[in-house]
Parts: C-alpha cells; structure tokens; sequence
C-alpha cells in the first residue's frame, strides 16, 4: 500500500525534477509541454530506485493533467501533487498508516503548510461533508484508486481551463454525491515553497467570475447562498480591491456563464 505520487507540472527538463519535491515513491508525472510521448523509466532517488511514468503532453489544463495522471496509475492508493510542493521524508509512511487505520475510507485528505495556513483545517480526525471539503485544496488530497475510477475532475475548471480554481472542490464534490467517505487526517505530508503562484493574481474580477462559476458547479440550488456567505466571509480580504457588491455581481456573472456552458445538462 505504498503511496503512489501523481504530479502535474509544466516544461520540465526530465524527470528528474521529483527530486526537488522529496518524492521517494513511485510516480506518476504529467508534463504539459510541447512534446507528445511516454515512457516508464526507474529512477534512484536518495532512498531507492521508484518507477517513474513519464508523459509529456501538448493538453493544456491543470484537471486534463490530473485525469490523465489518474488513468496512468496502478498502485492502490494515490497523492494529488503540484509542482511546489516539498514532501516530509515520512509521508509514505503517514498516508499508508492513514489508509491503513481508516479501512473504509475512500478519499483521505492530509494538511499540507503554506503560507496562507500554517494549521491544520481541524485538530483532529473527522468525517468530512459539503462544506468542510471547501478548505482543502489539490495536494493534500490522497485517494483510493479503484474508489474513484469513475470520478473525474471537472475539466472546465483549474489552472489553464476556462474558470481558473475550484477543481479539488468538485472532485470532492462528486465523491461525496456518490457517497464515497472522506477523512480528514491532520497530519503534515508536505509543504508549498515560497514559489509565486501560477494561478492566483489576487481578488480581481475574473477570481470572483470564476468563484461563482465553482459554486454553481457544485450545487445549482445553492450556489446563491454558497456566493453569498463568501462575499460576506472574505470581504476583509478582497475590499481594497473590490466593493462586496461588486465581488456577488462578479461571481453571479460566473454563474450565469457556467449555466450557459452547460446548458442542457442534467446537473444536480
């Protein structure tokens, strides 16, 4: 039950780049560049050999990324990464112990430090629901493959897609509709260096069209309330930038245009 890595990354070198992240386990690497081919090739790192699969991809989009990291797994359980992210030289252990107490959970999420948290989302482990999964976000997701096989991520959402963040929650999201149990486990498996985002350009229009188009992905019959207590929760972060009032007509236009996008869809 050794944790397999599944990374999405952008015009690497080689696969040698794992190295920097601490990966000690077998991986799987998915570089969007423009190149197109595979390989599987076993790498020496400070604690042993692992199998890396490599696949260098001309697809843009960081949920193509990771669905496709998904279809190249094979062992039995699977840790989201992104490329900024530093392992702890035990998380191996810690995710396999974590799946190993929690025998029927299907996705266990871990606390990864950053700088905007340096705290676990909870001080213990819990169950967790439609609103707790709000907090988390890719890499501290871990899950079991054959629990997921028929969950993929939203494509439409995430670094290089139309609506820019939001991913994670909806593939939590349709986890829990499809009454996979979730588990949160606060324990550190890694930590994001300080590294400049590739995706968050702060509260600017096109963060709350995006915000509002992630809610009504969600849940159609409470997106409204979901834009609502976000634009109240966080106005002492985004007010220098944009009036409450402008955040919830910025996020109901990302609604709107999500609803547009799926029209005739049978959504929830």
């Amino acid at each position: 039950m050794i944790p397999e890595v599944l990374l999405s990354a952008m015009y690497l070198e080689d696969e040698k780049y794992v190295d920097t992240l601490n990966i000690h386990t077998d991986c799987v690497v998915i570089n969007q560049c423009d190149r197109q081919c595979s390989r599987q090739v076993t790498h020496t790192t400070a604690k042993g050999p692992v199998r890396i699969t490599y696949v260098e991809t001309k697809e843009r989009g960081l949920s193509k990324s990771r669905n496709e990291a998904i279809r190249n797994a094979t062992e039995s359980i699977c840790i989201l990464c992104d490329n900024d992210v530093e392992y702890a030289d035990n998380y191996d252990t810690i995710v396999k112990d974590a799946f190993l107490r929690h025998e029927d959970a299907d996705v266990i999420v871990f606390f990864i430090k950053r700088p905007e948290r340096d705290h676990p989302v909870f001080n213990k482990e819990k169950r967790m629901g439609y609103l707790s999964v709000l907090k988390i976000f890719s890499p501290e997701i871990a899950f079991r493959r054959e629990s997921v096989k028929d969950i993929t991520f939203n494509e439409m959402f995430g670094a290089g897609a139309r609506f820019f963040m939001g991913e994670e929650n909806l593939f939590l999201y349709d986890c829990l509709r499809q009454h996979k149990k979730v588990v949160y486990v606060p324990e550190m498996i890694a930590e994001v260096r300080m590294e400049e985002s590739t995706w968050f350009k702060g509260f600017d229009k096109e963060f709350f069209v995006s915000r509002g188009a992630n809610y009504e992905a969600m849940t159609r019959h409470f997106s409204g309330l979901l834009i609502l207590q976000y634009a109240i929760r966080k106005r002492k972060l985004y007010s220098g930038n944009i009036s409450v009032a402008g955040a919830i007509s910025q996020m109901l236009r990302g609604r709107k245009e999500y609803r547009l996008l799926t029209k005739g869809r049978n959504e929830k």
